[in-house]
């Protein structure tokens, strides 16, 4: 399974209850789709950080990073190869 699918797989179950009727394309905006609101960005925070082993600092938090599935496969994948190289 992908970065992609995983987290595609966990809003699937943690926000719409498994209902997979509703569009989740990789560059769908979480939070203009009212899939997500500041507590569900909270969630997605903490499942990153466990799923993968990376620590998500305050100051990522932010759309680029957390509006949408492609964003927040990118930037897990820039935090794992940071991770390794380091």
């Amino acid at each position: 399974m992908t970065t992609a699918e995983s987290i595609r797989s966990f809003i699937i179950e943690n926000f719409l209850f498994g209902d997979t009727s509703q569009d989740l394309g990789d560059d769908v905006s979480l939070i203009e789709a009212d899939l997500v609101d500041s507590t569900g960005v909270l969630e997605l925070v903490a499942h990153v950080e466990t799923a993968y082993g990376i620590t998500v600092k305050d100051a990522d938090i932010v759309p680029a990073n957390f509006d949408s599935i492609g964003r927040i496969a990118a930037f897990v994948a820039s935090r794992s190869s940071a991770a390794k190289a380091a």
